[in-house]
Order: C-alpha cells, then sequence, then structure tokens
C-alpha cells in the first residue's frame, strides 16, 4: 500500500510541473485582430513573394508578423514572445536570417515564421500565436481571430 501511495505522489508532482510549463505559454491576452492587408500596396508589396515578412504594429499583443510562405499560403502570427509577459522587449524582430524572428528580452528566443515554432535555446514549449487569414481575391487579405 506504501508503494501504491509512493507512486501515485510521484505521478502528481510530475503532472504538476508539466502543468505549470504549459501554464507558461498563457501570458499573452486574445487580442482582437481585424486587419485589411492589400498585397498591391507598397507597405505589404513585399508579400506578394515568397519568404517575405512585414511587421504590422498595433494589432494583437505586441503586432502582427505577416509571412508569405509560398505563392499560395500567407501566415499570421502574434508578433509577442508566448513565452513572457507582452512588454517591450518581448515584441519579435527580424533576426536577419530569413523567417526567423527574436525576442529583444535577456533569453532571446528565437521562432520561425513558416513553422510558428520556437528553436534552438527557447528554454519553453511555447509557439506563436497564429491569426486567421482570409484570402479575399486581388491580392486582399484579412487577418482575424
Amino acid at each position: 500500500m506504501k508503494k501504491l501511495i509512493i507512486l501515485l505522489s510521484l505521478l502528481s508532482v510530475s503532472c504538476n510541473n508539466d502543468d505549470n510549463n504549459i501554464n507558461n505559454c498563457n501570458f499573452l491576452f486574445d487580442a482582437g485582430v481585424n486587419l485589411e492587408v492589400n498585397t498591391n500596396f507598397p507597405l505589404y508589396s513585399q508579400l506578394q513573394f515568397p519568404g517575405n515578412g512585414v511587421y504590422v504594429p498595433n494589432q494583437g499583443n505586441n503586432g502582427v508578423w505577416l509571412w508569405r510562405l509560398n505563392s499560395s499560403t500567407l501566415y499570421a502570427w502574434d508578433a509577442a514572445d508566448p513565452s513572457h509577459v507582452p512588454s517591450a522587449c518581448s515584441t519579435l524582430v527580424e533576426s536577419g536570417t530569413g523567417d526567423i524572428v527574436v525576442c529583444g528580452c535577456e533569453d532571446a528566443n528565437q521562432y520561425s515564421l513558416a513553422t510558428g515554432l520556437g528553436l534552438d535555446g527557447n528554454t519553453e514549449p511555447c509557439t506563436l500565436v497564429p491569426y486567421r487569414v482570409d484570402d479575399l481575391g486581388n491580392g486582399q487579405y484579412l487577418v482575424s481571430n
């Protein structure tokens, strides 16, 4: 009986640790996003070409990153590092290496705009927060949640 109690206690502790890690990914608010994007306008014209991204401030938690994966796929991600409470340092900025963005906080977490996944060095299992992208035709998109 003692062995069963010890085993259940150990399982309870390990479950609690996993729950804490998952909760660390819940720093971001469910911020409303309703953004119309027209890739024919100069501000978004880079999105006509695969492998390009555009940062849009004043949307979501710390802005929104738009990323053109290929000719038919446009992604939209919240520009706040999901491993941090939103702050000035948690805004994701270009790293200078393709689709990778990095936060300005001490841990310098990196994420891929092509997948939304964290890259080497991230201590949390968090992924970028995606937004819905609807193709309205003629180079126009609606980004929302």
